[in-house]
């Protein structure tokens, strides 16, 4: 069975601004790729937040079978939230010592999408030259790009 890792990123400009999201899906049988697929949106008015965790969700939600999987992100907010602050926050009824949990919805999406699924999550460091998360960014871009106003 071939290994299968995710690749996310999200992308804003302006916070808030015009947003996109896009994932990177490979199934690898050792170091060769036995198949790839991308996925991108994006948002007319949207946070980088919002779109880090839109591109963990929509990489998650493709997947029509459980699967064991990697998820690869330049986002310690995605990280941290699903593998550390959401326990204390699903114990409080989604709430924080500070009051309201931001993008709420949102990590409640992702903790329905992942429950379906093995995944352990990675963290990478951001346009330091990683190809797969240089590739994730792209898509990223590719789909704020519609949302972005023409100069």
């Amino acid at each position: 069975m071939p290994d299968l890792f995710a690749y996310t990123d999200g992308a804003c400009s302006g916070n808030p601004g015009p947003g996109g999201w896009g994932a990177l899906l490979i199934a690898r049988d050792g170091e060769a790729i036995v198949k790839e697929r991308e996925l991108s949106g994006g948002e007319a008015r949207t946070t980088n937040n919002r779109m880090e965790l839109l591109a963990a969700i929509h990489a998650l939600e493709t997947l029509s079978a459980p699967s064991r999987l990697t998820v690869v992100t330049d986002s310690s907010y995605v990280k941290d939230g699903i593998t550390k602050w959401i326990y204390g926050w699903k114990s409080k009824g989604w709430k924080k010592k500070g009051g309201e949990i931001k993008n709420v919805d949102l990590w409640q999406r992702l903790d329905a999408a992942r429950e379906r699924h093995d995944v352990t999550w990675e963290w990478v460091k951001g346009h330091a030259g990683h190809p797969e998360n240089e590739r994730a960014d792209a898509l990223a871009r590719a789909g704020m790009a519609p949302f972005k106003p023409a100069k």
